[in-house]
């Protein structure tokens, strides 16, 4: 067994960095980074940031010119879901994003950065969407890429990196080395290596090989004080060319803050980098401080725009499979006995009588939200195939059905709250069951954890919306979060 505390006695002790420290750092550079988000779980760790789901020029005009609590935002998340579409629509998505965010930020005199979010637990498709992101870079004139820093540690959600090992937290103390966990045989996008460098390796096909990455570990990062470890990130980072992958111990939030001011000092020098990362790593770039989860008075607050015809009850709407979901639904249901429950059963949408069976859910789901509470959720039978682009057409499939109920359910009924369990399906319900276009993150649920999101237009304009990833949280999270937001719980 691998235990935590031991691994770490071979490494220099965490060095405090206030996020104040950090947010004066990069107050000077007057940038704001562009979060192409490939599910819409990467805004947990942030607090009073915009999320745009279409791209437009005319969003990101809408995002550069908006004041939240009177100041600019020093990042904006754009929900590309990509997660859910096959590399050709990734790389496509991804390139008119970027074309159409520096169009507009050449109008608005504005400098970004791209950061590349995805999962804390290395599923997603890389290295594709970096290389986009560098390559229009460079057909808009917007530069070249002098390295990509992955950095997947999410310490609040169990992922860490220690020695350029990618680790989740296990019990007792324990690390697991991600490759040996159930998220390494995702389906679509399953590895076979923990080591950083290896992951690189093996996801570019060997075009990249692991003795080409740089890694910026510990010792490092965990210098006497915060600008020798800056200082000593920079001076790393000076070898960086051509899109060179830069993999990055993270433990704590203190280390990504040592981190942030390194890069700061590198790009000062006159580096430019993509960024492939976890939900931490842009408040800790930003120099944000760390939210409290938000309470039920700050949540349903005299001021806001509550939807006309809205039910008593709260709309839970479960998609993912992997196991710790399958453990926080069922602690939900046995928790909550006033709740209904309403499975959509995917073998039976996937049949010719699907479109009655979407008919029949959203009748239940709208008599019972009268009362209270409606759990939903797709069938516990994953139905999986050896071949990624049927796994991925059978998950969107899903997707389709769960967004259909969705939005016929808040045209009848708008629930008191939307709660989305899965990465991609969080992505769908936002986006096109709740139609979402624009919204503010406005804190985590749980420490660290779990996102919501208030529509600013569009029908579920007053809903809180809460986005709750497919593989975070502990056994009860779900039934916590749910008590916090409900009225009969």
């Amino acid at each position: 067994m691998i235990v935590e505390s031991e691994l770490l006695a071979g490494f220099p002790a965490e060095v405090h960095v206030p996020a104040s420290m950090v947010a004066s750092t990069v107050a000077a550079s007057n940038r704001v980074l562009i979060v192409l988000d490939d599910d819409p779980t990467g805004t947990q760790s942030v607090s009073g940031l915009p999320v745009l789901t279409r791209w437009d020029v005319a969003d990101f005009d809408w995002v550069f010119a908006h004041r939240i609590d009177g100041a600019a935002a020093k990042a904006v998340y754009v929900l590309t879901n990509t997660r859910s579409l096959d590399p050709a629509e990734a790389q496509a998505r991804n390139q008119e994003i970027v074309v159409n965010a520096l169009a507009s930020a050449r109008a608005a005199g504005i400098s970004v950065g791209f950061v590349s979010r995805s999962d804390s637990t290395l599923r997603g498709h890389f290295p594709l969407e970096p290389d986009t992101i560098a390559a229009t870079m460079g057909t808009e004139g917007a530069g070249s890429v002098d390295g990509v820093v992955i950095v997947p540690a999410f310490p609040d959600a169990g992922r860490i990196t220690i020695g350029g090992i990618h680790y989740t937290r296990g019990d007792q103390g324990a690390l697991i080395p991600v490759a040996e966990t159930e998220f390494a045989k995702d389906a679509s996008f399953g590895f076979t290596h923990s080591s950083l460098a290896d992951y690189v390796e093996e996801k570019s096909g060997g075009r990249i090989p692991a003795t080409r990455v740089i890694t910026i570990d510990l010792h490092l990062i965990r210098r006497d004080t915060p600008e020798t470890g800056a200082t000593a990130i920079a001076d790393a980072l000076d070898a960086a060319t051509d899109s060179t992958p830069i993999v990055v111990d993270a433990v704590t939030e203190n280390d990504l803050r040592v981190l942030a001011l390194g890069l700061e000092e590198s790009e000062r020098r006159g580096k430019s980098f993509i960024y492939r990362v976890g939900p931490p790593f842009v408040r800790a770039r930003i120099g944000q401080e760390i939210h409290e989860p938000l309470v039920a008075a700050e949540i349903f607050h005299a001021g806001r725009t509550v939807p006309a015809g809205s039910a008593r009850g709260g709309l839970i709407v479960v998609g993912s499979h992997v196991g710790v979901t399958t453990r926080q639904l069922k602690a939900l249901t046995d928790a909550h006995s006033s709740a209904r429950i309403v499975e959509i059963d995917v073998e039976q949408l996937l049949s010719d009588d699907g479109g009655a069976h979407v008919s029949a859910v959203v009748a239940d789901i709208v008599a019972a939200l009268a009362a209270g509470d409606v759990i939903v959720h797709t069938s516990r039978l994953l139905i999986k195939t050896d071949d990624a682009a049927a796994s991925l057409k059978i998950a969107r499939t899903v997707s389709a059905a769960v967004v259909d109920v969705v939005n016929r359910t808040l045209k009848t009924t708008p629930p008191r709250f939307v709660i989305a369990k899965g990465g991609i399906t969080s992505s769908d319900v936002a986006a096109h069951g709740l139609e979402i276009r624009h919204a503010i993150v406005r804190g985590p649920m749980l420490p660290g954890i779990v996102s919501l999101w208030e529509p600013v237009d569009g029908p579920a304009a007053g809903i809180p919306y809460i986005v709750f990833a497919g593989n975070v949280g502990d056994d009860q999270s779900l039934a916590d979060v749910t008590r916090k937001l409900s009225d009969t719980f």
